[in-house]
């Protein structure tokens, strides 16, 4: 392995810039609670709807 001191200045920053990033490392768009809120109701609302019919049927 090379000492630090046989690497350039320009060597080392690049060394440094991708030891401090991620590899895998994506940009992330922030977390909607809106559309968590969205998807809540898209499931009460089906639920309720497999219950009415559940009922209607005579399951429940």
């Amino acid at each position: 392995m090379r000492s630090e001191e046989e690497y350039s200045k320009e060597d080392m920053d690049r060394i440094n810039e991708v030891l401090n990033s991620g590899v895998h490392s994506t940009k992330r768009k922030p977390f909607r609670f809106s559309l968590l809120f969205l998807w809540w109701i898209v499931v009460a609302i089906l639920g309720g709807a497999s219950l009415f019919l559940a009922k209607l049927a005579g399951v429940v």
